[in-house]
């Protein structure tokens, strides 16, 4: 809305307000926009929650170290929420239709994570929405944003094609354009592969996410990193010039969502802030789905999803943790891989403390996201 006032509506009679025309000066104030909102609004938004008494419940059969975090304030997410939202409307072009995807995109997981908190507290249980209606929800989701994505593809602001890393000319389209287009009930078919695509990246990243946050400060330090290399990839598939050097797809319009990235890496740090061991406030799942339906959404808008697996590396080896561990339990008659999953609780119990693990995972996170910037130029 700033933009939209201060540059659009006021700039011809008060020149200096066309710095608000760059890019990068509105990402950075977003981010520190969103790092102050967190940092102002944490205390009361802990206290509320104290107050409601939405306290974590920790499961029995996990580490018996965590059973001391029992009763710590959860659904902090909500701080996470607020914190990308703000910044965004307030910095961000409100005429962009990108920006507008993600921040749906966000509200609807953490809706759907937020749901889930909300069973666990009232009925004071571990597990809130069933596997079946959350994942159920999660295609909701994704399906609603891919078909927002088609209807972008037909004004001809949206390209469908993949960016496949290493590989400069190869662009696979999802979107079956040569499918007859005579034949109505035949030509809703040709959307199929690219929604059932979106929905499939979606529901991995935001469930990746979840089962990260699992020790104080773990998912929303990779999230910070993730976030801060997703801003690097959005300004350049934005901007003319780096876009051509790299040979990347012609996208304009998604460079605004740098400052939506931007506003999601200082969210982070200003929850981190509360999250670091020993954590003072847990996200939940209204954090953690919302941010995960974040990441998946940004990388699809700039057509990175076959990137993300870098991008949010250590992610993507939690999930792959708990369906190795619950597929090996199953197939090999109750025999497990790791001594416990997710991955990062398998470590504790190899005897390395809660601090060590995190900071260990944080610089794994980071060099994949630096691996996954250096494949720009690697093709």
């Amino acid at each position: 809305m700033l933009y939209w006032l201060l540059y659009e509506k006021l700039y011809p009679f008060f020149h200096p307000f066309r710095i608000f025309r760059y890019l990068t000066f509105r990402t950075a104030f977003a981010s520190l926009t969103a790092l102050l909102i967190a940092l102002f609004i944490g205390p009361w938004v802990i206290q509320k929650l104290r107050e409601f008494q939405i306290g974590q419940f920790v499961r029995e059969d996990g580490p018996k170290s965590h059973l001391k975090k029992s009763g710590t304030p959860t659904m902090g997410g909500i701080l996470i929420v607020i914190a990308i939202l703000l910044p965004t409307v307030l910095w961000a072009d409100p005429s962009n239709p990108f920006v507008w995807v993600a921040v749906f995109s966000t509200l609807a997981y953490g809706a759907i994570g937020f749901a889930d908190d909300y069973i666990k507290v009232v009925k004071r249980r571990s597990l809130g929405l069933t596997a079946r209606a959350k994942l159920f929800w999660q295609g909701v989701a994704g399906a609603a944003v891919a078909i927002s994505l088609v209807v972008l593809d037909q004004f001809k602001m949206f390209s469908t094609g993949l960016t496949v890393p290493f590989v400069k000319a190869w662009r696979p389209d999802l979107l079956w354009h040569w499918w007859p287009a005579t034949i109505p009930q035949l030509a809703l078919l040709a959307f199929v592969p690219f929604v059932l695509f979106v929905i499939f990246v979606l529901t991995l990243s935001s469930n990746a996410v979840n089962l990260t946050d699992g020790l104080d400060g773990l998912a929303i330090g990779c999230t910070i990193i993730a976030a801060g290399a997703l801003a690097v990839l959005t300004y350049v598939s934005g901007h003319v010039v780096f876009a051509d050097y790299l040979e990347l797809q012609r996208m304009p319009m998604v460079g605004e969502l740098t400052v939506f990235c931007g506003s999601m890496v200082g969210a982070s740090i200003g929850f981190l802030w509360y999250n670091a061991h020993p954590a003072e406030v847990f996200m939940g799942d209204v954090g953690s789905l919302a941010l995960g339906g974040a990441i998946g959404t940004v990388a699809i808008l700039i057509r990175q999803e076959l990137l993300l697996p870098f991008i949010g590396g250590i992610f993507l080896l939690e999930a792959v943790s708990v369906i190795l561990q619950v597929g090996s339990y199953k197939l090999r008659n109750g025999k497990r891989i790791f001594k416990m999953a997710p991955l990062h609780h398998h470590f504790e119990q190899l005897g390395w403390n809660e601090s060590k693990v995190i900071v260990r995972f944080w610089i794994g996170a980071l060099v994949f996201a630096l691996f996954a910037l250096t494949t720009l130029k690697l093709r």
